[in-house]
C-alpha cells in the first residue's frame, strides 16, 4: 500500500500520542474527522497500523528487537528519506548528523522476522544510497 503524506503524518501523529483524540489529529492534518477516522481504519486494514501500545520508561523491560540503522543518502533526497521514514512505525527516532551517515535511525520490532522486513524496506526507498545496522543487546547508563 502506498502512503500519502496525509498518512505519514497521520501515523508519525499517533506515534507520539496512540490516544490522541480524532478531532484533534484531523485539525493537525487539516482534514475532518471522519478523513481521520477513514484513514485510521485503511490503515489498520492493510496491515500498516498493526495495533496500539504504549511506551515504556527505561529500565521497564523490552521483548523486541531493537537497534540503531546508520542511512547514507544519495544526492538531495534527505527530506523525502526522512518525510518516508516517519512512516514506518517501527522506526522510533530519527536523527540528521554531519558525519559518513546523513541519518541515524532507532529501530524496534516485534520480532526477527518484523525487523528484517522493516531493513528490506527502508533499504528500497527511492534515495537510501546505503545502511549500516547494529543490534542494541543491552542498555546501561554511566
Amino acid at each position: 500500500m502506498e502512503l500519502d503524506e496525509t498518512d505519514r503524518r497521520l501515523i508519525a501523529l499517533l506515534r507520539d500520542d496512540a490516544r490522541r483524540p480524532a478531532s484533534s489529529l484531523a485539525a493537525a492534518l487539516g482534514v475532518s474527522r471522519g478523513t481521520v477516522q477513514n484513514r485510521i481504519a485503511r490503515l489498520l486494514r492493510e496491515g500498516v497500523i498493526q495495533g496500539f501500545t504504549i511506551r515504556l520508561g527505561p529500565g521497564a523491560g523490552r521483548d523486541g528487537v531493537r537497534a540503531i540503522m546508520a542511512i547514507e543518502i544519495r544526492g538531495r533526497a534527505t527530506e523525502a528519506v526522512l518525510r518516508a521514514l516517519r512512516g514506518f512505525p517501527e522506526v522510533r527516532t530519527l536523527h540528521t548528523t554531519n558525519g559518513r551517515w546523513d541519518v541515524i535511525a532507532e529501530l524496534e520490532a516485534g520480532s526477527l522476522e518484523a525487523f528484517d522486513r522493516v531493513l528490506n524496506r527502508i533499504r528500497m526507498l527511492e534515495g537510501v544510497a546505503a545502511t549500516e545496522t547494529s543490534l542494541l543487546l543491552s542498555t546501561r547508563k554511566g
